[in-house]
């Protein structure tokens, strides 16, 4: 029987919020693969966090997790077919979801006129008659980045078989945004995928621009340097001027995330300097300190 999530996470049942979210990071730095490079059991381990905090941060899922354990992702698809037997007709997906501020649906009216789709027309009119299913999906923040692939499974609506489907998710997708999806069948339903994206130790993000923090040492903040930049395609290495302060950040164009619908325009990655001061240092090399101050008092 696998672990729990919250055996994973090393917490109890009754573990707040916070004490989640500081088990993830500490877990997520401890298992990241740039810190574990070609280590298969760091690699699974920090995929079971991940998991594990997609599921223990977010409210409603932890409460369906309580109830179910294992069984709480078949709950929540019980559930949304139950709401879509209730659906009135008429409430179809020819509505603008702006996901939380993210831009359109991805496959919604919107997007099939700009890229030749379906339109306005008459398919858009019948849309309207169509049950409406929307399946959550977790993705990481890397495949956020790259664009992914799931297997989903839809249970059939009014006696309908249920059916399992693979669906594209494309770079560049956010917390809230909706994608549509067109099943090879002609079954009854418009489905929709609603992603989550999980946290990643590394970035923080805001809408298709990334923050990192870059430790760089002493010496090579005062004298100037270089410092390696993760990013989510390959590191970069940016150039450190000399007497760079503490907290000075630096715009790396182009290289934080893909912006929704184009492939090639991306946002931005602001890395942030984070002065380093030696440790465990020789007496010569604090003498060397102390004239450096001495020098600076006489100055000033």
């Amino acid at each position: 029987m696998a672990a729990s999530y919250y055996d994973v996470l090393g917490v109890g049942r009754g573990a707040s919020e916070k004490d989640v979210r500081q088990a993830y990071r500490r877990l997520a730095r401890q298992y990241h693969p740039d810190v574990n490079p070609g280590d298969k059991a760091a690699e699974r381990k920090f995929k079971e966090v991940n998991e594990a905090y997609e599921v223990l941060s977010d409210p409603e899922k932890r409460k369906k997790y309580d109830r179910y354990g294992d069984n709480w992702k078949h709950a929540d698809q019980i559930e949304q077919e139950r709401q879509d037997r209730q659906r009135q007709p008429g409430g179809g997906p020819f509505v603008w979801d702006f996901g939380g501020g993210h831009g359109p649906d991805v496959g919604s009216p919107f997007f099939d006129d700009i890229f030749g789709g379906r339109g306005f027309g008459r398919n858009a009119t019948a849309s309207r008659r169509r049950a409406v299913v929307e399946q959550p999906v977790s993705v990481s923040l890397q495949e956020a980045f790259s664009g992914t692939t799931r297997m989903i499974q839809l249970n059939g609506l009014q006696g309908a078989a249920s059916r399992r489907l693979e669906v594209k998710i494309p770079p560049g997708v956010d917390d809230g945004s909706r994608i549509r999806v067109r099943p090879d069948d002609s079954g009854s339903e418009d489905v929709y995928l609603v992603v989550s994206v999980r946290p990643d130790a590394r970035f923080e993000r805001k809408g298709s621009d990334l923050y990192t923090k870059v430790d760089v040492p002493l010496v090579d903040a005062v004298l100037g340097g270089e410092a390696r930049v993760p990013t989510l395609a390959e590191p970069v290495i940016l150039t450190i001027p000399p007497e760079t302060q503490n907290g000075r950040s630096f715009r790396l164009s182009g290289k934080g995330m893909p912006r929704l619908g184009s492939s090639q325009a991306r946002g931005s990655l602001y890395a942030t300097v984070q002065v380093s001061v030696p440790t465990g240092l020789s007496e010569e090399q604090r003498e060397l300190f102390r004239q450096l101050k001495a020098t600076q008092e006489k100055e000033g």
